[in-house]
């Protein structure tokens, strides 16, 4: 049973930011750092991606682990109230990232997704972009 009332849960779920988030910023500052720059949130391109270099054919997706359910990790839960609900839609989440990747890979474009779990690792991360941006 959820410890929020309807209005509290809508109140909290509202706050949720999709653009500018966290884990985006850690990325864009290790990329800036780099000396490359970016688009953000392309909308010509499949699942707008959430940070483009155009010049690399570079698209990044930086997943939020609950919403695209991040196998393994902790932050991937299901919530215990509304269970149906919620499964349909983290999975039309999940196939529809699968769909958009797939549509950029046939078109050229290299497709990089960072976990929000990742970004907590600077290091690690430092690594996995690097690698990425010099194939």
């Amino acid at each position: 049973m959820d410890t929020f009332t309807k209005e509290q849960r809508s109140k909290c779920m509202s706050r949720i930011k999709s653009k500018d988030t966290k884990p985006e910023i850690v990325v864009r500052k290790i990329l800036f750092e780099k000396g490359l720059r970016y688009r953000l949130h392309v909308r010509d391109l499949p699942g707008k991606p959430d940070i483009v270099i155009r010049k690399k054919k570079l698209a990044f997706f930086i997943n939020g682990c609950f919403w695209h359910q991040h196998d393994g990790c902790k932050r991937s839960t299901t919530p215990k109230t509304n269970k149906n609900y919620w499964r349909s839609k983290l999975k039309r989440n999940v196939e529809k990232q699968i769909k958009d990747i797939r549509i950029l890979k046939e078109s050229g474009w290299r497709v990089f997704v960072i976990w929000e779990c990742e970004t907590n690792k600077s290091g690690l991360l430092l690594k996995k972009i690097e690698g990425n941006l010099y194939d």
